[in-house]
């Protein structure tokens, strides 16, 4: 691991011990081992540190995306993916991505952060709503309704839908958060609501 990338690091690892905006460069910079003007060769800023984690983060979930051959940006893209999936084939990535969520250590250690920021800082709260509501709630309502305008799927309301489909595996992702022993049970909760989301909303596709 080079500099910058120590840098990006530790800092992270410190925002989720301490939150965001109790740790300085100086903190930064004691933690890799170097001297605080020295973070400034690699970024100008806390700001620019925190800018380039989440950078990080997007393309390990990108990169964890294509290893399950799903685009995870694109709706249009993936609704065509997910028109031809079987029920079994849905409940693997379903459990590929709940267990990159939970365990890939950037993505951890930044919800942990956000978890503690968002009762003291707007800017970070607002992020927690964006990185955990906002967004997955867009993407997955773009997807299901591109699916209901194809028959794969059918519902009256494409937002109930949606949050009827995400709502409970963000609750389930919270729960391991605060009680790690229980990802066993998260994961049969998990497998068991994506079959009963499948039957409850199957068209065309019989549920297949």
């Amino acid at each position: 691991m080079d500099t910058k990338q120590r840098i990006m690091d530790e800092a992270l690892t410190l925002f989720s011990e301490k939150g965001y905006a109790n740790v300085f460069v100086e903190n930064i910079a004691e933690r890799v081992g170097i001297k605080a003007p020295s973070i400034y060769k690699h970024y100008k800023s806390k700001q620019a540190i925190f800018d380039a984690i989440i950078e990080e983060m997007n393309r390990r979930f990108l990169e964890e995306a294509g290893a399950l051959q799903i685009n995870g940006a694109d709706a249009s893209a993936d609704a065509e993916i997910y028109k031809n999936i079987s029920e079994e084939q849905l409940i693997v990535i379903g459990n590929n991505l709940f267990l990159y969520f939970l365990h890939d250590d950037y993505t951890r250690r930044f919800r942990k952060m956000l978890t503690i920021e968002q009762f003291h800082d707007k800017k970070l709260a607002d992020l927690y709503m964006k990185q955990y509501v906002d967004d997955p709630l867009s993407y997955q309502g773009m997807l299901l309704g591109l699916m209901v305008s194809a028959g794969v799927l059918l519902a009256e309301n494409v937002e109930i839908m949606t949050l009827h489909f995400y709502a409970p595996i963000y609750m389930l992702l919270t729960m391991c958060d605060r009680d790690p022993e229980r990802e066993d049970e998260a994961l049969k909760t998990l497998e068991a609501h994506i079959r009963q989301f499948n039957r409850l909303y199957a068209g065309n596709n019989g549920g297949k």
